[in-house]
């Protein structure tokens, strides 16, 4: 049942003891020493006093991190998580208190039973942020309607790898009955298939928000009964063999232990393992398994292995039909991110067949 499903939602925060407020007459450089040394503070008068203390401490940051490698960007950013998730802002009656707040639906939406608490202030810059996509929608250049992406559910802001498995489908001629797509996510791949004549489409995920998300934005529609969800790791209880599975998984190797949020980025070691032995036993003997993934890991030397390069060299379970790459387009010049691995940068399509 759908409404048994546990979302995932930032943890509402209750202190035994009032927390030290920061507002524009308190020391910024203070307060930073008060979160290094693990203080939390509370933001009260306006919302932009919250902006104004994350952007000294990323400054603060900066100076004291060098950030010029993928590895050091990646220190950087775990070090600004620890702190930032110090610096709280209050709720009551499911509305932020200080001035010149935005209006956030997700605060009513997620915490009927709860008005009034406190939550780390990125949070609800996340909250906020998902709030005006899930209400405004997000135009693909694969699909005709938008997609309107749930809280907490990973939906792709590069279109590369879309466009790619969109031609492949195109040239697909092999039967339309039934395909299986292994972490639907915010439902692009599924949507694809459908678009494309696939009569029934099979997705699982382990991330609650995804099953719950779109179920709500289906509803009744023709496309909740093309699509089924199922809320599980892998294959689920999808286990009857079908012409086509997709796969678009995380791009890189986790260097630490995953929390729900970053599984749609990070894979762990065993998961192309698993997946390639449960692929083996649901894939019909004429079907294909589509796998959409990027050579990411190897450019920003997070790893020198290639999971389905390794597959098919020892596995012995699939073989290789066709490979399609595509350049990424270029980083837009805002990226925060080193725009110089990006230049050699390529998504890519790997159809398999059984070996």
């Amino acid at each position: 049942m759908i409404s048994d499903i546990i979302i995932n939602k930032p943890e509402p925060f209750l202190p035994e003891q009032p927390l030290p407020q920061f507002n524009r007459s308190i020391n910024i450089n203070r307060t930073i020493k008060g979160l290094e040394a693990g203080k939390p503070v509370m933001i009260t008068e306006f919302y932009s006093n919250g902006l104004d203390l994350l952007k000294a401490l990323h400054r603060h940051l900066k100076n004291k991190f060098p950030n010029d490698t993928f590895k050091e960007q990646r220190e950087y950013r775990l070090a600004y998580k620890e702190l930032s998730k110090l610096i709280y802002i209050e709720i009551v009656d499911h509305k932020l208190i200080v001035k010149k707040a935005p209006s956030i639906g997700w605060l009513a939406k997620l915490y009927p039973e709860n008005d009034s608490f406190l939550l780390p202030f990125t949070k609800v810059q996340g909250l906020n942020s998902a709030w005006q996509w899930h209400q405004n929608g997000i135009t693909l250049p694969v699909l005709r309607n938008k997609i309107h992406p749930y809280y907490g559910v990973y939906f792709p802001t590069r279109f590369d790898h879309l466009i790619l498995f969109d031609n492949w489908l195109k040239r697909y001629s092999g039967p339309k009955k039934s395909a299986i797509d292994v972490g639907i996510g915010s439902g692009v791949l599924a949507f694809q298939m459908v678009k494309h004549g696939f009569q029934k489409v099979f997705g699982t995920d382990t991330n609650p928000n995804a099953i719950v998300g779109l179920t709500e934005s289906m509803g009744d529609t023709k496309m909740s009964r093309k699509i089924e969800l199922d809320f599980a790791s892998l294959f689920g209880k999808w286990d009857k063999q079908t012409e086509l599975i997709v796969f678009n998984p995380p791009w890189l190797p986790a260097s630490h232990d995953l929390d729900k949020n970053d599984e749609a980025i990070y894979y762990n070691e065993n998961l192309f393992s698993e997946f390639f032995t449960d692929a083996k036993k649901r894939l019909l003997p004429e079907g294909k398994l589509v796998i959409i993934f990027s050579n990411m890991a190897q450019i920003t030397e997070a790893t020198e292995v290639h999971p389905i390069e390794k597959e098919l060299a020892e596995g012995g379970r699939f073989k290789l039909e066709n490979c399609l790459k595509k350049p990424v387009k270029a980083a837009s010049d805002k990226t925060k991110r080193d725009p110089n691995w990006r230049a050699t940068e390529e998504v890519e399509l790997w159809e398999l067949v059984h070996a």
